[in-house]
């Protein structure tokens, strides 16, 4: 494998496909709202991607551990993500908006958690640190936060179909250059892949830092209308994510001087209390500007626990079934926490405020916190 390339096709992948992120995790609330949904039908709605994730992520890791390619399956999900994406962003009623969401997230969702499995595959064998490649990623959501905000300020959030489709398209190209790295040859099945949800290590793991990531998935969906009712505008809200993607990018680069200093465990506690301290602040912001001054803390919170809850994953999974664990990884903390946080965050706002959501999200990050500290000897046990 030529690494020079490898490792900078990946870095230039990363950096499209997760400019469309910005697309739909920044400004799709905001278009859903505009076609007259109510908060709890846009928590309903963004419900709907994390519930696809859950089914969708670990079938295409398994398919990719399967048949010994992830660059095979990037390219059929980027397929039909441009296709239903087109069909999505057409839609007004509310149960058509969840019908084809839950399609177009079936594809889009696995893509990410697919890159990343790659990537993490890459710098396993070439020798570099994941968050050199994975960083290209938030750079790429950072800048195009920042740019889409002020597009769709000038031609309304109503076009937000052509950036996503320019930034898809792109990463589509961009998907048949990646090479597949050579994976383990012992032969996976059914029933190898379902023997990893037996696992008591892993699967205590998976429900403690769930109280963790809702916290950021909640996040995700509901910032842009926090600042959008604290008097803000898209341009304001693409500057809240360019501002919190940005450091999220120099941590992931940044990741070789610091994370072997202390173990995963560690790095994911300490992200937890940054998160208790991120969304307080959150809470209490009485102005837009107040949650841009925040927005930092995002990189620092994110890019430790993504970076240390990765690796732990790549450790404990065997070989051969590290493209399922990455996915189940990603279905879980993501998809299982983006259907509660997303369901129950709508209500929450709906019914109170914005502040009172994220106090509430304060509260679960501790929890988890808390809860790993209480069980990191049955997390560092070698039960796998």
């Amino acid at each position: 494998m030529n690494m020079p390339n490898q490792v900078n096709r990946l870095r230039s992948f990363m950096f499209f496909f997760h400019s469309t992120g910005t697309i739909i995790i920044g400004f799709l609330p905001l278009f859903l709202q505009a076609k007259g949904l109510s908060n709890s039908e846009i928590g309903w709605i963004l419900a709907i991607g994390p519930a696809a994730a859950i089914l969708a992520q670990p079938l295409w890791g398994f398919l990719s551990d399967k048949y010994k390619s992830v660059k095979r399956m990037l390219v059929i999900c980027l397929v039909f993500m441009i296709l239903s994406s087109i069909l999505m962003f057409s839609m007004n009623a509310f149960i058509t908006f969840m019908m084809i969401t839950f399609i177009f997230f079936s594809f889009m969702s696995p893509v990410a958690a697919l890159a990343d499995s790659l990537a993490q595959k890459t710098a396993n064998q070439l020798g570099v640190t994941f968050g050199s490649i994975r960083m290209w990623g938030a750079v790429g959501f950072a800048l195009a936060s920042l740019a889409c905000g002020k597009i769709l300020t000038i031609i309304g959030i109503s076009n937000i179909m052509y950036p996503f489709l320019f930034f898809a398209i792109i990463s589509l190209f961009l998907g048949f250059f990646v090479q597949d790295v050579p994976l383990s040859s012992k032969p996976v099945t059914l029933f190898s892949a379902l023997h990893l949800l037996k696992n008591k290590q892993l699967l205590l793991f998976l429900t403690l830092i769930t109280f963790i990531s809702l916290t950021h998935r909640t996040n995700d969906n509901f910032i842009g209308l926090h600042i959008s009712h604290l008097g803000g505008d898209a341009s304001l809200i693409g500057w809240a994510w360019f501002i919190a993607v940005i450091t999220e990018a120099i941590v992931f680069a940044l990741s070789s001087l610091w994370f072997r200093r202390f173990n995963e465990l560690t790095f994911i506690i300490i992200a937890g209390f940054f998160y208790v301290l991120r969304f307080i602040v959150i809470a209490q912001a009485t102005d837009p500007i107040h949650v841009l001054y925040i927005q930092p803390l995002h990189g620092i919170c994110f890019g430790l626990f993504y970076t240390a809850a990765f690796q732990y994953i790549t450790k404990i999974v065997p070989e051969e079934l590290q493209g399922t664990g990455h996915l189940l990884f990603v279905s879980v903390s993501f998809g299982v926490s983006g259907i509660v946080g997303s369901s129950i965050g709508g209500m929450i706002m709906e019914a109170t405020s914005g502040s009172a959501l994220f106090a509430a999200l304060a509260g679960s990050a501790l929890l988890g916190s808390i809860g790993i500290i209480l069980c990191q000897k049955k997390l560092t046990s070698n039960s796998l």
